[in-house]
């Protein structure tokens, strides 16, 4: 969009279309990402608080995300609304699928919360439906926003299906098909969200829990989209940035966790944590290892008890000679733990005890998950395998040529995994979020099915701590209380 310029009171110029304003005229029109009212010498008081004077246009702007909170209040005065420029858009899902009862509790604790809010489902128990239900609903112009490639092609297949007759657009991955139906990755949308933000009227986040970032956020900042579904298994941040889900989104409107749904929507399933010991050797390298990166720690009253601390540990290692020793001895100490031989035996045993069913191995880094492949013949999946290998592998896992698979972060999100039963975690972060969702590749539903995820853990290690505390955080439920009853209108309601 061009830059426009004030050329004399009332008189604004737009590359070369002109607009002239009367006196006693009042609008409101989208301008990259924020809201200009221009004409109105004074603003309504219930407006106050989202609205400045910006003196180089002479106008008042606000921004663009408080358009439904403000046009209730402008729209008597207002002479021409122009902002929005999204359309109306019947939908009506062909999918051959009866929502759960957990789903259409989900979009009816949306719809009463005005169509904004986030629904948090574990991995397997259909948030893609309950997003295809809410575009049905809104019947509006509609954005699904996605952190990756393979979800993007993912969406795209699953609303093809859906909406047969409608062409479904792409931003990303060298596509920019703007229609009032697409897809679009995070990446491709906040680079163009300043232009496309009037452009759809609902927003739909698959795995919100990306959305806070300081470079994502500005696609929720810069819309005016009345209706916001955000949809994740984890929304919990390490940064505490999830909080600013509730004014980028909503609030969390609808949430249950895998046991609530384990044998009526997900298959039945347990955890077993497995304990291995490690050799004298790598005791005492372990232990020389975490005492080095210490004495710098104390040296610098440092706490890696949170995400503060571990980055003022990685800005202080940069800056000195011990503070690289540091971090090198951190790093080797997780390497000794994530990575002892002692795992792999007990892989061995834990792949004789499932000959027939469907695993998959998970671990840190891609040098574990080369070697476990080189080790047990078995394939392996990382970022550096390309798409079409990965495809076939998938596909191979999923007709049962294959019976398991390794891989180091590659299917935490994003991709689609096949029916598997058995989870083996050798290593990974503390993150709850990454050990839910390596939870969620086994949970999807079969005929006798009994799911079973193994964590195989190093005994007397940090890993042993973050294990037993994060399992005993798996975070709870929030009580059901709104009912089938919320589906009290058949429309959703008007913008203000």
């Amino acid at each position: 969009m061009s830059k426009r310029v004030k050329d004399a009171a009332g008189f604004y110029q737009l590359g070369t279309e002109s607009i002239r304003l009367t006196t006693d005229e009042c609008r409101l029109r989208f301008d990259r990402g924020t809201l200009l009212l221009e004409g109105k010498p004074e603003l309504p008081s219930a407006v106050h608080d989202y609205f400045y004077y910006d003196p180089r246009v002479d106008a008042y702007r606000a921004p663009a995300h408080c358009y439904s909170q403000v046009i209730s209040s402008l729209r008597g005065s207002l002479s021409r609304n122009q902002a929005p420029r999204y359309g109306r858009l019947d939908l009506v899902s062909a999918l051959p699928l009866e929502p759960y009862p957990h789903q259409r509790e989900a979009l009816a604790c949306w719809q009463a919360a005005q169509g904004r809010g986030v629904v948090v489902l574990p991995t397997g128990a259909g948030k893609t439906l309950v997003g295809v239900l809410a575009l049905c609903w809104a019947r509006r112009d509609g954005l699904v926003l996605v952190p990756t490639l393979d979800l993007m092609h993912q969406w795209y297949a699953l609303l093809r299906l859906a909406f047969p007759k409608q062409e479904i657009g792409l931003i990303g991955g060298g596509y920019h098909e703007v229609l009032p139906l697409a897809i679009a990755t995070y990446d491709s949308a906040s680079r163009h969200m300043d232009r496309l933000g009037n452009r759809y009227g609902v927003l739909l986040f698959d795995e919100a829990h990306h959305l806070p970032s300081e470079f994502y956020r500005c696609i929720a900042e810069f819309s005016l989209a009345p209706y916001r579904l955000g949809l994740t298994a984890t929304p919990e941040r390490s940064d505490g940035r999830h909080e600013d889900l509730v004014e980028l989104v909503g609030p969390t409107v609808y949430r249950r966790k895998p046991e609530e749904l384990a044998g009526t929507v997900l298959a039945p399933f347990t955890i077993r944590p497995v304990y291995v010991e490690l050799s004298p050797e790598e005791r005492t390298a372990y232990s020389r290892a975490l005492e080095e990166r210490n004495q710098f720690l104390q040296a610098n009253r440092i706490s890696l008890g949170s995400l503060t601390g571990w980055n003022r540990f990685v800005m202080l290692s940069a800056r000195s000679s011990e503070g690289r020793r540091a971090m090198l001895a951190h790093r080797q100490a997780r390497r000794i733990a994530h990575a002892t031989p002692a795992k792999l035996r007990v892989l061995s045993t834990l792949l004789a005890a499932h000959p027939g069913d469907k695993t998959v191995i998970f671990s840190e880094d891609n040098a574990t998950a080369y070697e476990i492949s080189q080790r047990f013949l078995i394939p392996c999946l990382t970022h550096q395998t390309p798409v079409k290998e990965r495809q076939f592998i998938l596909e191979s896992f999923k007709d049962g040529t294959y019976k398991a698979l390794a891989t180091s972060n590659v299917l935490n999100e994003g991709v689609d995994v096949p029916d598997a039963s058995v989870a083996v975690i050798l290593s990974g972060s503390a993150s709850q979020r990454e050990f839910i969702q390596r939870l969620g590749r086994i949970l999807r539903r079969g005929a006798g099915k009994q799911a079973v995820l193994y964590e195989v853990v190093a005994r007397e290690t940090r890993e042993e701590q973050v294990s037993e505390r994060r399992r005993g955080q798996l975070p709870s439920a929030e009580q059901v209380q709104r009912t089938l009853s919320l589906f009290a209108r058949d429309d959703p309601p008007e913008e203000g």
